[in-house]
C-alpha cells in the first residue's frame, strides 16, 4: 500500500463508478501538544456512495472516530492540524471540501445534510429538556416550519423508529427512557432533516444484543427507505457482518484493508483484519486460548505465517465438544441461594405507603460449586447485577437465604461479615470509575490489604502489589502511576489485581469485559482463565453477551424479569436452548450468519 490507494491492492473490490457522496482523499492529521506531534491519520482514502453502508472498523486509537469527527469539523484546531488532504462532499451536482468551509457553512451542514449518532445517547441528550422538545428544536434549526408542524413530524419519526407510545415519549425526559429507547430518539433526531449522509459512531456498544439487533435493523431499514449514505463506526467486525456493504479496517491511523463485506469476511487479507475476526469468543471452544492481535502482527507489518481458518456463511450448525465441570461433579457447594427476593419500592400512596415494588430478583434459587465459573446472562433490567451484588450483601435482600460455606449471610454478626468480605470480591464493569483518580494504582491495590490488616508493614504490602501487577501482565513501575495514564484494558487488569489482593474464594465479574475492544477482551478472558487455574477461585461471570459467557463459564443461568429463565451446562445451553427467550438471545448475537468456522 505505497500510495494509500486500494485499486491495485484489492482487485476484487467492486467500486461504484458514480461520484461518491463523500470522499476522504489523502487525509493527514496530526495532534500537537506541548511541542510534541502525534500522527493520528496517515494518508487516509475512504469513500461512501449514496445508498451504501460503509463500516469503518478498528480498535481504540485506530483513528476511526477521528476520521468521522473530521468530516463534521468537530475537532478543535489546535491541537488538531490537518497537514494535507481533502474531504469532498457531493450531495447534488456541486462538490465542497468540508475542511475549507467556514463555521457558518458547517452549521448549515451539520444535522441537516450530514447527521451523526454518537455512542452514548445519555450524554448526547440534554437531561433538562424533554426528548420531544430536543427533536423539535433540531427540526426548526434547519427547516422553516411551525412548532406544531415540527411536533407532528417528531411524532411521525418516533413511530417510524418504533418507539412505544410516541406521545408519552415526546413528553419524557432522557432519564425516563431505557438505553435502547434513548438511542432511537437519537436516530429520530438524526433523521429529522432527511440527511444525505448518516454517521453512526459506535451506536450499539453499550446495548444488549437483542436491542443492538433491533437498532441495526432500524438503521438498515431507514437507509433502504431514504437511500442515504451511512458510515458505521465500530470496534467489532461482527456487528457489521450482516449490515455493511463495504468494510474499511483501520489500524494505528492507517487504512490497512478495504473490500466488500462478503469478500472481507470470506478472505481477509491483512493480519490485523484476521486478528479482529479470530479473537471473538464465539469462534472458539471453551478452554481454547483466544488469539490476540499480537499473535497475527509481525514487526515488518507484512503477512503473517499464522494460519487463519476459513469462514463460511449460514446458520450455526457446528457441534461443540461438551466439557464437563469436574467441580460440579464433586458437588462441593460454596454458595447456596434459596428463594431469594430483592424488591425495590416504587410508587407511594397519598399517605406515604408503598403501593408497588420493582421485583429485581424474584424467588431465585441455585447453587454455586467450589472452583466453577457460573455465567449469569440476560438483558438490562433482568436483575443479574442486583443478584450478583446481593450475594455480597452490597444490596440487601427482601427475603430468602444466601448461604456461604454454610453460613447464612443475612444472620451473621457485622464483625463476621467484615471478616468474610476478604473472601468475596467484585470486579466492576467500568474500571475507571471504580478507581480513585487521585490515588496511585499501587496504593489502590494495597488498600484492601491495609483495611484487612494483612502483612506486617507497608514494604511487604508493596512487594505483594508488585507480584500481583506481574501476575496480571503489568510492570512493577506501574505502581506509581495514576489511573488516567492507562488504557481501558490495562485499567481492567488493575482492578483484577485489586480483587486478587485478598486471595478471595469468590469473585463476581460484573460486565467486566463488555466495554473493551474485542482483542483486549480476548486478553482479559485469557487472563481470567489463567488466574483461575493458578488461584483456584470460584467466579460468577455476569454479562449480556451469551457468546462470552458460553466461552468462559461451566454453567449458565439465564435471567429474565428477575427470574431464572433457564439453566444448564454452558455448551448444552448454548447449542440447544430450550426457552424461547434464550433462543432469542442467541439468535441476536451479531455476526452469527458470517462469523463461523467452516467444518
Amino acid at each position: 500500500m505505497h500510495d494509500g490507494r486500494f485499486e491495485s491492492d484489492f482487485p476484487n473490490y467492486i467500486y461504484n463508478m458514480q461520484t461518491p457522496l463523500l470522499q476522504i482523499d489523502q487525509l493527514v492529521l496530526d495532534f500537537v501538544s506541548d511541542g510534541k506531534v502525534s500522527n493520528a491519520l496517515k494518508n487516509i482514502n475512504i469513500s461512501v456512495s449514496k445508498g451504501e453502508i460503509l463500516a469503518i472498523v478498528g480498535e481504540s486509537g485506530s483513528g476511526k472516530s477521528i476520521s468521522s469527527l473530521s468530516i463534521l469539523q468537530l475537532l478543535p484546531s489546535p491541537p488538531a492540524i490537518y497537514r494535507s488532504g481533502k474531504i469532498l462532499f457531493t450531495p447534488g451536482s456541486d462538490t465542497v471540501d468540508l475542511l475549507q468551509q467556514s463555521p457558518a457553512a458547517m452549521q448549515k451542514i451539520r444535522g441537516n445534510r450530514i447527521a451523526m449518532i454518537f455512542q452514548e445517547p445519555m450524554t448526547s441528550l440534554n437531561p433538562v429538556f424533554t426528548c420531544g422538545f430536543q427533536v423539535v428544536e433540531a427540526i426548526r434549526q434547519h427547516q422553516p416550519v411551525s412548532e406544531a408542524e415540527a411536533k407532528e413530524k417528531t411524532l411521525h419519526l418516533f413511530r417510524q423508529t418504533q418507539l412505544p407510545d410516541p406521545e408519552r415519549m415526546f413528553s419524557s425526559y432522557p432519564h425516563q427512557l431505557s438505553g435502547g429507547q434513548k438511542q432511537r430518539v437519537m436516530i429520530a433526531m438524526a433523521m429529522s432533516c432527511e440527511p444525505d449522509l448518516l454517521i453512526c459512531d459506535e451506536p450499539t456498544t453499550a446495548l444488549d444484543v437483542t436491542v443492538q439487533k433491533s437498532i441495526l435493523q432500524l438503521i438498515r431499514d431507514l437507509q433502504k427507505e431514504t437511500q442515504m449514505g451511512v458510515i458505521f463506526i465500530t470496534h467489532d467486525l461482527s456487528v457489521v457482518a450482516d449490515l455493511a456493504d463495504t468494510v474499511a479496517v483501520m489500524y494505528q491511523g492507517e487504512l490497512v484493508e478495504k473490500n466488500t463485506a462478503e469478500a472481507l469476511f470470506r478472505h481477509p487479507q491483512h493480519p490485523y483484519t484476521k486478528a479482529l475476526l479470530a479473537c471473538r469468543p464465539l469462534l472458539h471452544k471453551k478452554g481454547d486460548r483466544l488469539p490476540v492481535v499480537a499473535d497475527f502482527m509481525v514487526t515488518t507489518g507484512t503477512a503473517t505465517d499464522i494460519p487463519f481458518p476459513s469462514l463460511q456463511t449460514g446458520p450455526v450448525t457446528q457441534e461443540f465438544t461438551a466439557i464437563k465441570n469436574t467441580s460440579a461433579q464433586k458437588k462441593e457447594v460454596l454458595v447456596s441461594v434459596q428463594n431469594l427476593k430483592v424488591y425495590f419500592p416504587g410508587g407511594k400512596s397519598f399517605f406515604g405507603k408503598t403501593r408497588q415494588y420493582t421485583k429485581a430478583v424474584d424467588d431465585v434459587s441455585f447453587e454455586l460449586y467450589t472452583g466453577e465459573t457460573l455465567g449469569l446472562v440476560g438483558e438490562s433490567g433482568c436483575g443479574k447485577t442486583t443478584l450478583g451484588r446481593s450475594l455480597l450483601r452490597l444490596v440487601e435482600k427482601t427475603s430468602g437465604r444466601i448461604l456461604y460455606k454454610g453460613l447464612d449471610l443475612g444472620e451473621v454478626a457485622p464483625a463476621t461479615l467484615r471478616s468474610l468480605r476478604k473472601e468475596m470480591q467484585l470486579i466492576f464493569q467500568d474500571p475507571y470509575s471504580s478507581l480513585n483518580p487521585r490515588i496511585q494504582v499501587g496504593d489502590a491495590i494495597a488498600e484492601p490489604m491495609l483495611v484487612q490488616g494483612l502483612y506486617a508493614n507497608q514494604k511487604e504490602r508493596s512487594q505483594k502489589v508488585r507480584e500481583l501487577l506481574d501476575k496480571v501482565g503489568l510492570l512493577p513501575e506501574h505502581y506509581h502511576r495514576y489511573p488516567h495514564e492507562f488504557s481501558g484494558g490495562q485499567r481492567q487488569r488493575i482492578v483484577i489485581a485489586r480483587a486478587l489482593a485478598l486471595s478471595p474464594s469468590l469473585i463476581i465479574c460484573d460486565e467486566s469485559v463488555s466495554a473493551l475492544d474485542v482483542s483486549v477482551q480476548a486478553q482479559i478472558l485469557n487472563l481470567l482463565n489463567d488466574l483461575k487455574k493458578e488461584f483456584g477461585f470460584t467466579a460468577v461471570f455476569i454479562s449480556h453477551d451469551l457468546s462470552v459467557v458460553r466461552y468462559i463459564s461451566d454453567r449458565i443461568l439465564v435471567m429474565n424479569k428477575g427470574r431464572i429463565e433457564e439453566s444448564g451446562e454452558a455448551e448444552d445451553l448454548f447449542m440447544n436452548p430450550q426457552s424461547a427467550y434464550t433462543q432469542r438471545l442467541i439468535s441476536s448475537i451479531p455476526g452469527n450468519s458470517r462469523l463461523r468456522y467452516a467444518q
